[in-house]
């Protein structure tokens, strides 16, 4: 005998039918939706990250300074597997303005000798202001007055980055000073919270160019000093000399002037200076006393856009007529 199912029973089966039907599908697109959101957020973080390590080697340099260099090289490259852990020497017998005897910082994640402990906000208050987690200040060697002019953003994906750094245990020395830190200290032009800078659209070239030259702090060294204090009137006309491993170079002039600076380049020929140094050969080699202590094989990394950047803003600069000896005896 077949069993007839009766009209109530049977529309109740279609909507259980409909719900579980419905049930799944929302699961799988529930599923698919986080599975997306995931994706995305990978991606950021790889953004992040991926911005913050080419800032931090090849324009703001944070690695340059904070490792060791071998100058037996052209250029003293940074020793492979020193990244962070600071120690670098800097004092008087390297520039005449150092007023005293100065070391990075180890800023790898090591808990007892870098920044392991440090909060996110401790470290770009260093960055930005120069004061660390224990509130003293830091010396401006490191150029926390031109990072204090970067775009959140920018300084967020730096420190993303050098927490990423391995932890090496190094204990650097305690500065020596023959002043007090408050003559050095340029504590009015880092009161504003850098909450408000923005980065310049790229399309800017000049704007955008500045920005990265000042993130670059190329004006620290290309840029005389009169008496301890630099000459912003001759702003990147060069001439400082700088000794270090037996040899001394001075900084360039690289003002558009037409006869001593680069007025006459072209960006191709400005970007060609750190082509050469884009390959281990152009600088895996001993230069003796025709070295430089500019990490230019770390600068050899910016971009031939963002390099083009730079060379238009340099193009807008005072020019200024002054012969530099490079290898001054």
């Amino acid at each position: 005998m077949k069993k007839i199912i009766s009209l109530p029973v049977l529309i109740c089966m279609l909507l259980a039918a409909t719900y579980f039907t419905a049930c799944n599908n929302n699961a799988s697109s529930t599923l698919a939706i986080v599975n997306e959101d995931s994706i995305k957020k990978e991606d950021s973080v790889k953004k992040v990250l991926a911005r913050g390590e080419y800032l931090a080697l090849h324009v703001a340099v944070c690695i340059h300074c904070h490792s060791r260099r071998d100058f037996s090289k052209f250029s003293g490259p940074v020793i492979a597997g020193t990244e962070g852990m600071g120690g670098g020497k800097f004092d008087h017998t390297i520039l005449d303005a150092i007023p005293g005897t100065i070391y990075s910082k180890n800023i790898t994640s090591d808990k007892e000798t870098g920044i392991g402990n440090w909060t996110d906000d401790e470290i770009l208050r260093a960055i930005t202001q120069g004061i660390n987690n224990k509130g003293d200040t830091l010396f401006p060697l490191m150029p926390y007055a031109n990072f204090n002019h970067m775009a959140k953003e920018d300084l967020l994906s730096i420190i993303a980055y050098i927490k990423t750094l391995k932890p090496i245990k190094n204990k650097v020395p305690p500065r020596e000073l023959m002043i007090p830190i408050s003559m050095a200290y340029p504590a009015p032009a880092l009161e504003k919270t850098v909450d408000g800078n923005i980065r310049p659209a790229e399309t800017d070239k000049v704007k955008y160019g500045e920005y990265l030259i000042t993130m670059a702090a190329c004006a620290d060294c290309h840029t005389p000093y009169v008496k301890g204090q630099p000459d912003f009137a001759n702003v990147y006309s060069g001439g400082n000399t700088f000794t270090i491993a037996g040899f001394k170079v001075a900084s360039a002039n690289i003002t558009p002037d037409s006869t001593t600076g680069i007025g006459t380049w072209t960006d191709t020929a400005f970007i060609n200076k750190f082509n050469a140094c884009r390959q281990e050969k152009g600088y895996n080699y001993n230069p003796g006393k025709a070295n430089t202590i500019m990490p230019i094989v770390d600068y050899a990394g910016i971009t031939d856009g963002d390099l083009k950047s730079i060379f238009a803003y340099l193009q807008t600069v005072k020019p200024v007529k002054k012969l530099i000896n490079k290898y001054p005896k």
